[in-house]
């Protein structure tokens, strides 16, 4: 077959997945597809529930014929059919959180070459203290395979010695520091945690070592060991305190009174003070969670050992161009390439080959990183403290730098967490891709990611039920000329920017939070204002420090305070003004699993096992109201056991999930289904969308205020019944605000960390409404953004930078950002400028 005649697109025919309505649609090959649409609107669907799966399930399909065999007993995406697509990879828009071991320099390999470069090039010293130059002879060592590999004489004292190899520079393997075991960090318990509400009496839990599993008595030990448990914790003797914290582990006959009015008699009663409580648990627990709730006793500090370079320190010994390992991690990435140069001058002639062979491939490891815009981005960085998007644009690098060709990849919002100024570099990125011969199909908000594209497909026109067709498709230029395009007023300027009222006199004139941070990562001597009953913008580069400022900062601040804990160290002032409560909103996923739905997650659900349990066919079976829970035996499906689906082992391949053959995916068994109200069963009502359940439940006041705020949070697409983990981020967040809707915020805090993950413009200007009414209620709203309308909008904007990681840090500018734009200080400001102008324009 001629180049000429092979396939130029893919053919999707018959598209019904979740609310895909029967669509047909071309996707082109080899070219940057957008696809763009409102939340819910099936997006998702047609790209990962219909391209990605396919396209991987086609790749299994080319593997043993027995994995094929047992494969074929699982659902295929439900279309009709799917023509010429090639093999799949995908990136989500939540990667998993890295484990403790991991680091940006391990996640991306760049420190795998690095090792390489110590154990080939470096200069190691010998065991008499000489430094050995580096030579050829090195290389050639850690290349013999017998007992004589790695060793070399040093050639001032004649001395043998095993030079290091790559694994000794590996702190996951033999180079770990033997103090931390490569952590970098140790953990000591912490005094003031130990100790919850020093107002409170130790009856009511002052101490908060004693409310772990198994503790519930140590009140009444304390008080047989003579300490004072009525009193408030701050107004206890010296003494008591002692007894509290370090008293010693003896035998007390105590009387435990139950709640039922008997008294439970115990002879021997072992007291163990409020340290011992926690070390103790922490020696037997065996689960994660527990582990993680023990975990908050602690404070981590760098191990004194390696100061925290994980790395055992006699391995620093080995230099190249004067720096060890741990110093060259330290650098960041934006420093490789010079640091590259250095080690060539460095190095003898004899050694230029190999030395370009190992450079090379370091830079070539860096390269993406840096056009993604993590050029701030240090290699010993811990992989659990990056952002959401820094670890998906890591997740990219890697797949850039294998090379690939013939491979479709479909990338779900790449632009979250990403400064416009790094939008460039991402597009670039793709064009790269495209380049390689690979096919990308993105779907995607930000408006500059959609006008790059070679091809748009708008899925729409509404959300949920009222989504799923193609309402649209074109080149960038064709879609800003088409009357039924939804984005295309986002693309040309033509909507409207500022959506709702701003202030315009002094954003101060309520009082103000104040709050200054000496030294915390890239904060140094930080000092920062945020104006109460206002909408701030908290913005700058990934890495310039919004989230120091903002989570480690204001958050911790807060909860000190709340819980009368003693400050952070690293922050030196604070006043709250009159601010009480906070409530911080994250685009994490809502419930842990399955069993957690729309109406599980709000009070619909109880409302509902009421009602159905108070009918005369319930009442006459016997069925309380837990019979009408999937979640307890009596209502569930014996089959699923409520899930509403079933897992099917497929040997060494991940499991693979099928609907209920049993309940058909209504989680609830026979006898509860069989109970009906209007003529439907509690199912039957579950699988109404919010929008149409409100006619249902106009007689009931409380389930029906619920169902109006769900609407007016523009969540009315949603099924009562749909499982809430498989909520887009933005979605999440806009259901966690529903109980905080319809009630005065006075003395209330928000704060949105991205809020705009997975939100079309159109959604982003429902959000604006949602902040607007809350703010209307009292409440106080800061978001940590990258997007430009949502800064339009903003009453008051603090601008983080000038750039990420050691060149951020930085407060480079804050105001109102219509004042902020007439003389740009910062990058951020002058791309907002530009986006006024765009509008401006129409």
């Amino acid at each position: 077959m001629s180049y000429q005649s092979q396939p130029t697109q893919i053919e999707v025919i018959g598209g019904n997945v979740n609310n895909l309505k029967n669509i047909s649609v071309n996707i082109p090959l080899h070219r940057f597809v957008a696809i763009s649409g409102l939340s819910g609107s099936g997006k998702s669907s047609l790209a990962m529930g219909i391209l990605y799966s396919e396209g991987a399930r086609r790749y299994l399909d080319s593997l043993a014929t027995y994995t094929r065999r047992r494969i074929s007993q699982v659902g295929r995406a439900n279309v009709k059919e799917v023509r010429h697509i090639p093999s799949a990879l995908a990136l989500r828009q939540r990667p998993t959180v890295p484990g403790a071991r991991s680091t940006v320099g391990t996640m991306t390999e760049i420190f795998n070459v690095l090792r390489l470069i110590y154990s080939r090039l470096g200069s190691p010293k010998c065991p008499n203290g000489h430094q050995v130059p580096p030579t050829i002879k090195i290389a050639e060592a850690m290349d013999k395979q017998d007992d004589t590999m790695g060793v070399i004489t040093c050639p001032t004292c004649g001395v043998k010695f095993h030079a290091f190899s790559a694994e000794d520079f590996a702190f996951n393997s033999d180079g770990a520091c033997k103090n931390c075991q490569g952590l970098g960090i140790t953990k000591q318990l912490d005094p003031d945690r130990l100790i919850g509400d020093e107002t409170k009496t130790i009856k009511d839990g002052a101490v908060a070592a004693w409310r772990t599993p198994g503790r519930n008595f140590m009140p009444i030990v304390a008080q047989a060991a003579g300490v004072r448990i009525d009193v408030p914790y701050n107004q206890l003797t010296d003494k008591e305190r002692e007894m509290v914290l370090h008293g010693g582990q003896k035998h007390y006959a105590i009387d435990i009174p139950s709640k039922n009015g008997r008294v439970f008699h115990m002879d021997n009663a072992l007291y163990e003070n409020a340290y011992n409580a926690i070390e103790d648990s922490m020696r037997t627990t065996k689960s994660d969670v527990a582990l993680k709730r023990l975990n908050r006793f602690y404070r981590f500090f760098t191990c004194p050992v390696c100061h925290g370079t994980r790395i055992n320190p006699d391995r620093l010994n080995q230099l190249v161009a004067g720096k060890n390992i741990a110093e060259a991690s330290k650098m960041p990435l934006s420093d490789l390439p010079n640091f590259v140069n250095q080690i060539k001058t460095w190095l003898p002639a004899d050694m230029q080959k190999l030395a370009n062979n190992l450079t090379t491939e370091l830079l070539n490891q860096v390269q993406p990183l840096l056009d993604l815009g993590l050029d701030y981005l240090t290699m010993d960085r811990a992989g659990a403290s990056l952002s959401t998007g820094e670890l998906q644009r890591i997740q990219l690098g890697r797949t850039l730098r294998t090379q690939t060709t013939g491979v479709l990849y479909v990338l779900d919002e790449p632009s979250v967490g990403l400064h416009p100024d790094n939008v460039a570099g991402l597009i670039k990125i793709f064009h790269q891709l495209i380049d390689q011969g690979n096919s990308l199909v993105v779907v995607d908000h930000e408006t500059a990611i959609i006008d790059a594209a070679d091809w748009i497909i708008e899925i729409g026109p509404g959300s949920g039920a009222n989504g799923g067709t193609v309402i649209d498709q074109g080149t960038p230029k064709q879609i800003h000329h088409s009357q039924q395009s939804l984005v295309r007023p986002f693309l040309t300027g033509e909507g409207k920017l500022v959506t709702r009222q701003i202030v315009r006199d002094d954003v101060f004139v309520k009082g103000s939070v104040s709050l200054t941070i000496t030294h915390k990562f890239n904060l140094n001597n930080v000092t920062a204002q945020f104006p109460v009953n206002r909408l701030i913008a908290i913005t700058g580069f990934s890495g310039a420090g919004k989230t120091t400022l903002v989570l480690d900062g204001l958050l911790d601040a807060f909860q000190a305070k709340f819980h009368h804990r003693s400050m952070p160290d690293y922050i030196s002032k604070f006043e709250s003004a009159k601010l009480k409560h906070i409530v911080s909103v994250d685009a994490t996923p809502v419930g842990k699993n399955a069993r957690s739905t729309v109406a599980t997650y709000t009070n619909i659900m109880d409302n509902l096992r009421k009602l159905y349990a108070g009918l005369p066919a319930a009442k006459k079976a016997g069925y309380s109201a837990s019979y009408f829970s999937y979640n307890n035996k009596q209502g569930a499906c014996p089959t699923c056991g409520g899930t509403g689906e079933i897992s099917l082992d497929i040997q060494y391949l991940p499991d693979m999930v099928e609907v209920c053959p049993t309940c058909h995916g209504k989680r609830f068994n026979n006898k509860v289904l069989a109970v009906k109200w209007q003529g439907m069963s509690i199912a039957d009502v579950l699988d109404y969308d919010i929008d149409h359940a409100i006619a249902l439940f106009k007689d009931n006041s409380s389930v029906a205020q619920t169902l109006n705020v769900l609407q007016q949070m523009g969540l009315g697409y949603l099924h009562l019944g749909e499982a809430t983990p498989s909520l887009s981020g933005g979605e999440a967040q806009r259901l966690k605000l529903t109980s905080h809707m319809k009630r005065s915020q006075n003395d209330t805090l928000f704060i949105f960390d991205e809020p705009t993950v997975g939100l079309h413009p159109l959604d982003v200007r429902v959000l604006l409404r949602v902040f607007s009414q809350l703010i209307d209620q009292g409440a106080t709203v800061l978001m940590i953004t990258h997007d430009l309308d949502l800064m339009a909008n903003a009453d008051y904007m603090i601008d983080m930078g000038p750039r990420g990681g050691d060149q951020g840090g930085k407060i480079v500018a804050k105001g109102q950002p219509q004042e902020l734009i007439k003389n740009p200080q910062s990058l951020t400001t002058r791309y907002l400028r530009t986006q006024f102008e765009k509008y401006e324009q129409h």
